[in-house]
């Protein structure tokens, strides 16, 4: 059972707004966990760093959107803007007054520099907002379908809509819109607790309703639907009172939180922790409508296949929805998703890590995973003629030449492959595992043994020229966001054919050794995404995040304690720069709840967790199976960084890791912690 004592704790300490600086690009405003709606403020925007909609350097307002994204390194959503007014006119650019910002899980609060106070709420399809207007003044709100998150940062997106005014209280419309995704269209239903006294319009992007003088406090109920204008009477049902939605949304909080009963070794790491928790819970989002099956959409997959959706599979009952809505778009379209941004694919990143997540999912034995079905969709989808697949099989690897990003898609198609080797064997599928284990050893034929480094190799087998093992560039190179040194360590799942590769196991050690000690310089034009730098790994970006963990299943565990504590300690914190690089839908947040339970997925296919260093004091997970794991760590402090010992239900564990199958079992994980090495 959740001590309830501890579960309304965990929502009292989560800070929305750590990652809403710096590059975090985080959602800041009211939703539930994995709701379709995400209702809150948009500011003016004026660069990348306001990806969300949202920096919290700025209090330019652009009205309170209903859509967002979390964490991401490229700008969509922000749909159907409302903005509260005392005048008449068609106002795009406002303020807020940045003193009054409150956000809590749920539930955001703001006073606007026209004096109009601002609460919103939100259920899974829908928000309730509450505007107080100042004494006398005369009461507006605008409808602003004209800009999205990514028409704010100067991009034509707005591609038509409608707006419709129902009898007396009521707005429908849609908003069709071509931002990241094309041919986007999302559709609304907006209710007033006054009657719309008269209406301005241009017909197609705005209105502004005016309710009169003698308006003080007006509620509005806004539900959103992705699939037809058919459902919004069902959707908008959710949209109760403000008091009793919000409720309903901070209840969601409190047991989506409460999975995890977390006591850290300071009092900042609970506040860290349960706010990383709370970023991993807006992403994937529903696509679908009340009363439907759920599906999902928002599939960072070259991020979140890493340690989000590992994370999931313990202790989130939904992560056999989200593999069923990867397997629907299969079935649909022939192809397995890349990063799917509402029903249309982006095709952002490398690598098919539907791939990764779904053979995860099979051989964990999540609930509703038919691993057949899965083998079946990835062994076609890795074997069909796109991405670059057929140079791939022509060449036996990927020609630099021919493939932008050659090593990074390389190496990332050699973890799909290994992902479906696994589950072929474990479904007695010899030869298509023998098959898949060949191509996944295809990353062998980017490894220079001269200078030790993965590199672009041309369709005449040649290394490609000049070479610095620094570079890095962001559009055309050999690797994508990153460069040799990041990438040269990314065969998670082949950790002794790369040591073999490097000459030893202690070989290998060194070359981590050097990694985290080269000059951390970077050349001009160098990705945005390499941040987070010790020597050339770079924590801001998702390659690098298995990296510290291989020390320990090198037998360095004490290097890998180390860099984790240092990582844990410089690169997350409780400002809103807190965050180093991109949220990515969770995925920099999963690293650090990993890591301060005390272990990680180096290769989440074969369901081991890399012991590291916990920051945790104890810790209890509530598994989706029922059961219960408790972690204990005995004497940890911030000098103890050290695991001297592990035990497991009472038995010593001899080894650097614990299965996926041990975890599930439930029971009692001890760590014995020393300040000596």
């Amino acid at each position: 059972m959740i001590c309830a004592f501890l579960v309304a704790l965990t929502i009292s300490v989560v800070n929305p707004f750590i990652g809403s600086g710096g590059h975090g690009h985080v959602f800041v405003g009211a939703d539930v966990p994995h709701g379709q709606v995400h209702a809150g403020p948009m500011n003016v925007t004026q660069g990348w760093d306001w990806c969300s909609g949202y920096h919290s350097s700025d209090s330019t307002f652009a009205g309170f959107a209903q859509t967002r994204l979390n964490g991401t390194g490229v700008a969509d959503y922000g749909d159907v803007l409302l903005r509260p007014q005392t005048t008449d006119t068609y106002e795009p650019n406002g303020f807020f007054l940045k003193s009054t910002e409150k956000c809590t899980p749920g539930f955001y609060e703001v006073v606007l520099l026209n004096g109009v106070k601002a609460k919103v709420t939100a259920s899974e399809h829908a928000a309730v907002y509450r505007f107080t207007y100042p004494e006398g003044e005369p009461s507006y709100v605008v409808i602003d379908l004209k800009r999205g998150a990514q028409s704010l940062m100067f991009r034509k997106a707005f591609d038509g809509g409608y707006l419709k005014v129902l009898g007396d209280k009521c707005v429908e419309g849609e908003r069709i819109s071509s931002e990241w995704a094309f041919d986007q269209p999302i559709w609304f239903r907006a209710e007033f607790s006054h009657d719309i006294k008269s209406v301005k319009t241009d017909q197609q992007s705005y209105l502004v309703l005016e309710f009169g003088d003698g308006v003080k406090e007006l509620e509005v109920k806004v539900a959103v639907s992705q699939k037809g204008v058919e459902n919004l009477k069902e959707n908008i049902k959710e949209a109760k009172s403000f008091e009793k939605v919000l409720d309903y949304a901070q209840k969601k909080w409190e047991k989506e939180l409460g999975v995890i009963e977390f006591e850290g070794v300071e009092s900042r790491q609970d506040t860290i922790f349960y706010t990383s928790l709370y970023h991993t819970a807006m992403s994937p989002q529903l696509f679908s409508d009340k009363g439907e099956k759920p599906a999902y959409t928002i599939f960072s997959l070259w991020d979140t296949y890493r340690a989000t959706h590992p994370l999931y599979n313990l202790i989130d009952k939904r992560s056999g929805d989200y593999c069923g809505s990867l397997l629907d778009i299969f079935d649909k379209t022939g192809r397995l998703p890349v990063w799917i941004l509402g029903d249309q694919e982006t095709d952002c990143m490398v690598g098919v890590h539907s791939i990764s997540v779904l053979c995860e999912a099979a051989l964990k034995h999540v609930k509703g995973v038919d691993p057949r079905r899965v083998l079946r969709a990835c062994s076609q989808m890795l074997s069909q003629p796109t991405y670059g697949m057929n140079l791939w099989d022509e060449y036996g690897y990927l020609p630099a030449d021919k493939v932008n990003w050659s090593v990074s898609v390389e190496l990332e198609y050699c973890i799909n492959a290994k992902c479906i080797a696994l589950l072929a064997r474990e479904l007695g599928e010899d030869k298509l595992a023998e098959e898949f284990e060949n191509r996944a050893q295809r990353y062998r034929r980017h490894f220079d043994p001269q200078t030790g480094f993965m590199r672009g190799v041309d369709s005449e087998g040649k290394f490609t020229e000049p070479f610095d093992p620094s570079y890095s560039m962001h559009e055309e190179a050999d690797y994508v966001e990153g460069n040799a040194w990041q990438y040269s360590f990314l065969v998670p799942g082949d950790i002794d054919g790369l040591a073999e590769l490097y000459g030893s196991r202690r070989d290998l050690c060194e070359k981590l050794d050097a990694l985290f000690s080269a000059d951390s310089s970077l050349n001009e034009g160098a990705s945005a995404d390499i941040t987070g730098m010790i020597g050339q790994y770079a924590h801001g970006n998702e390659p690098s995040h298995h990296i510290i963990y291989m020390y320990s299943l090198l037998g360095r565990q004490d290097k890998a304690a180390e860099l984790i504590r240092q990582v844990c300690r410089d690169f997350y914190t409780t400002t809103p720069d807190g965050l180093i690089g991109n949220e990515d839908c969770g995925q920099m947040s999963a690293w650090y709840v990993f890591s301060a339970l005390g272990f990680y997925p180096v290769f989440p296919a074969d369901g081991r967790y890399v012991f590291g260093s916990p920051l945790c004091t104890k810790a209890t997970v509530h598994l989706t199976n029922g059961k219960t794991l408790r972690i204990v760590a005995h004497g940890n402090s911030a000098d103890t960084t050290y695991i001297k010992e592990v035990k497991f239900n009472g038995e010593v564990v001899d080894r650097p890791y614990i299965t996926h199958e041990e975890l599930m079992r439930g029971g009692l994980l001890e760590y014995i912690m020393s300040s000596e090495r």
